[in-house]
């Protein structure tokens, strides 16, 4: 890996004939001036993402009731989240604090290759959260059988890393080997790669298309497998007779809908939008929502609203008043 970015880092400047070692993060209009207001109110959100998915993942390990596949896989959600979010918050808030707003070359790389990583397997981990609750609701005799751990969920998850690393590979190796001769300076609070090919003087057309065919690629095909497993649950719901039934079968899916219509809206409006709709500042809120905001927003779905995560959570907190 190591010597990937060094064989992508040069040139970077042959108009000016100087080499780029770092990057310059514009950040949010007006941050300077109140940059008090939101570094604390940047912090308490990062904290409380800490919290909470540090939390379910615990939670998730210790509870034997949870050992089962939709926990699973939430538990690997709660890790992505975690992850991707601390790709940039920690930086964002050191900015905050800094004159300079500065990241390295190398930095810039890392946060896009570790950022994109992890925001494409929430992509497929979302999706396969919904064919999990397909087979549970629509073939509940077979959901042992077909959700088996390792015949199933792992080799899932292990796919959501491995396509998250490939798009984040291609996208961090086609933007860094381009020539930038317009400034240093990102017009974002992150290193994101709309903003970084707009400092570029080359020939951009590839890493559009690129742009467009991986990321149109990865939310239509996640999007079409979350709308199969669901159009097939509501059918079934609809079906049953008992009216406590379809409560229970759509409080199953309750969380993830929710955690879903979040997630794929906010990324879309970022992504799938012409750019000339989209003005700079409304780009960064829809980053700083689906890069910081939902990350935190997770945890608190699925713990209000989740019945067993309750009652583990009552457990575990009765045990600690007994210590």
């Amino acid at each position: 890996l190591e010597y990937f970015f060094m064989y992508i880092s040069f040139p970077w400047d042959k108009k000016n004939g100087t080499e780029v070692t770092e990057f310059i993060l514009l950040g949010f209009a007006g941050q300077h001036k109140s940059w008090h207001v939101f570094f604390t109110v940047f912090l308490v959100i990062y904290v409380t993402t800490l919290v909470g998915n540090i939390g379910m993942i615990l939670l998730i390990k210790t509870d034997s009731s949870l050992h089962t596949p939709m926990y699973f896989f939430l538990q690997n959600l709660a890790f992505v989240d975690l992850c991707y979010a601390t790709a940039i918050t920690p930086k964002m808030l050191h900015n905050l604090m800094s004159t300079k707003n500065s990241i390295s070359f190398f930095g810039c790389m890392v946060q896009l290759l570790v950022y994109g990583t992890f925001v494409t397997s929430d992509c497929y981990i979302l999706a396969a959260m919904a064919v999990d609750r397909y087979v549970a609701i629509c073939n509940p005799l077979r959901y042992a059988t077909v959700m088996s751990q390792r015949v199933f969920c792992i080799p899932l998850v292990a796919g959501s890393y491995i396509m998250g690393f490939i798009n984040a590979s291609v996208h961090t190796g086609f933007t860094f080997s381009l020539v930038f001769c317009k400034g240093n300076t990102i017009n974002h609070f992150f290193c994101d790669v709309p903003p970084i090919l707009a400092l570029s003087c080359s020939n951009i057309d590839i890493n559009i298309m690129l742009l467009a065919v991986f990321v149109g690629f990865n939310l239509i095909f996640t999007e079409l497998v979350i709308i199969f497993s669901y159009g097939n649950i509501i059918t079934t719901i609809l079906k049953m007779s008992s009216t406590t039934g379809r409560k229970k079968a759509f409080s199953t899916c309750a969380s993830h809908l929710a955690a879903v219509t979040i997630f794929y809206g906010t990324l879309s409006y970022m992504y799938l939008q012409p750019h000339s709709n989209n003005s700079q500042e409304n780009m960064k809120v829809a980053s700083m929502f689906y890069g910081i905001v939902i990350p935190m927003l997770n945890p608190l779905i699925y713990s209000l609203r989740n019945k067993e995560v309750k009652e583990a959570l009552k457990v575990i907190w009765k045990k600690i008043l007994l210590v």
